[in-house]
């Protein structure tokens, strides 16, 4: 399940990942949310707080997001994902080689140095 993360400045999308993830999920929460900010500040800082193991990721929910996330190559600002999986964490690093902006993993225990980091204009 996708819920949206409402504490966050008007210029970040969080979005919070728990159980499983459906291609509903991404289609109903994650795109209109990412749709929204472009068309307000054409960039995207992005928060993901993922609680919830890749695996529970349907393959439908991973074509929407890859496809949402071709459709807005060039808004990327700032990623941050925050979740305990070492892999996620280092491909989020990784993936600023990858697309415009920067990216940045986090361990759950640093939820506020990742809103931190994904919220400051530098």
């Amino acid at each position: 399940m996708l819920q949206f993360i409402k504490d966050l400045p008007a210029h970040v999308v969080g979005i919070h990942a728990i159980g499983e993830v459906t291609k509903e999920d991404v289609d109903r929460v994650l795109i209109p949310k990412i749709d929204e900010l472009v068309k307000r500040q054409d960039e995207i800082n992005y928060l993901l707080l993922l609680e919830t193991d890749v695996q529970n990721w349907s393959s439908g929910a991973w074509l929407d997001d890859i496809k949402m996330g071709i459709k807005n190559f060039t808004k990327w600002n700032k990623i941050a994902v925050v979740s305990d999986q070492k892999g996620v964490q280092w491909f989020t690093d990784a993936f600023h080689y990858f697309v415009p902006g920067k990216s940045k993993g986090f361990s759950l225990n640093e939820l506020d140095e990742a809103v931190k980091w994904v919220s400051a204009n530098d």
